[in-house]
């Protein structure tokens, strides 16, 4: 291996990081407010990439319907909930229009544009706007009453989440793979080394969201939220904080993370109905090298599993997933041994 091909996977791996890093954050901050390790975060990733190509083709995407369905049923949840604390009718239907009206407008725009054939950045803002409500009705379908439920109870419920969005995805997307347009079609070439313009804005996007992620963390009331609920949910709740709103908040971003990165691959790779499993797997690989609680160290994990997967895939590319999922035995070893054993719930 010379240095020109170095310096090539070295771009791909670093590409591949910058993706799996916006997922490895979106692990960490899900798990940090709720205690549920994510494992459908892939799906928004498919989800994203699979919306924009359906959008593409002229056709209202099935996401769409989905977002309908899920809509319908936490409205009427939270109506029978508003019945049963004796709230007056129009308390009972203001409830209903917060939860339906979004999806509401959502599925009128993504019917009547459909066949319109918009610029690929508005079908791109509109894809966000379809998939990001996902994650926090999927928060209130399937997590909220089990707030309280231990870890393992939690991961037991995000597989069954993962195994049903795969399997609407295969009913919305089919089993046929879909490639994006690019963003930006540009080429740069320094030597043997060729830029595409879809990786300048996948690094460009990815630094902007970070940074707009800490600015969140750290300078708005939201941000500080949910960094109070990840500290400690109970002195939270005393303190006022809605731990089911920060819960919502908290899938809603990692919807939105999810649906962006599927955007931002979508031009680089094929996309099937199941690809975002593997891709959120890997970033799941990188959270835990912050222990699921570590952003910086999550995210120095994620270029460190895009750069061994694109030298894997160089010196053994049949084995490179291999590489990359038996990575996470030594790190798991490493932090048992440093952290010692503490009880579930600590």
């Amino acid at each position: 291996m010379d240095f020109s091909i170095a310096s090539i996977l070295m771009l791909d791996g670093a590409t591949n990081g910058a993706i799996y890093a916006l997922l490895a954050l979106a692990t960490v901050l899900v798990f940090a407010v709720t205690r549920v390790i994510f494992i459908p975060q892939g799906e928004f990733v498919a989800y994203g990439a699979l919306t924009l190509a359906m959008l593409q083709l002229g056709v209202v995407p099935g996401t769409v319907w989905l977002l309908l369905a899920l809509a319908l049923l936490a409205a009427l949840l939270d109506a029978v909930a508003a019945a049963r604390r004796g709230l007056p009718p129009a308390a009972i239907a203001l409830a209903v229009a917060k939860v339906l009206l979004w999806p509401l407008l959502v599925a009128a725009v993504s019917v009547w544009a459909a066949a319109r054939q918009w610029p690929l950045g508005m079908q791109s803002l509109l894809t966000l706007a379809i998939v990001t409500p996902l994650g926090p009705l999927v928060y209130r379908l399937a997590y909220e009453k089990l707030a309280d439920a231990s870890v393992l109870v939690l991961l037991i419920v995000s597989v069954g989440v993962h195994f049903a969005l795969t399997g609407l995805g295969l009913v919305f997307f089919g089993a046929e793979g879909f490639r994006n347009p690019s963003f930006w079609d540009a080429r740069f070439s320094a030597g043997a080394l060729t830029l595409s313009g879809q990786t300048l804005i996948i690094f460009m996007v990815s630094v902007a969201l970070m940074i707009a992620l800490f600015l969140f963390f750290e300078r708005t009331l939201r941000g500080k939220a949910l960094r109070a609920t990840a500290v400690n949910r109970l002195g939270a709740r005393l303190m006022g904080i809605s731990t089911s709103a920060a819960g919502k908040l908290s899938f809603g971003l990692a919807a939105f993370i999810g649906a962006l990165s599927g955007l931002l691959i979508g031009p680089t790779t094929t996309m099937f109905y199941d690809t975002g499993f593997l891709i959120g797997l890997k970033g799941f690989v990188a959270a835990i090298f912050g222990g699921l609680a570590s952003y910086p160290a999550a995210a120095l994990g994620a270029l460190f599993v895009g750069l061994l997967e694109s030298f894997g895939s160089f010196w053994a590319s049949a084995f490179k997933e291999v590489i990359v999922f038996t990575l996470i035995i030594p790190v798991l070893l490493w932090r048992s041994f440093q952290h010692g054993h503490a009880d579930e719930e600590e």
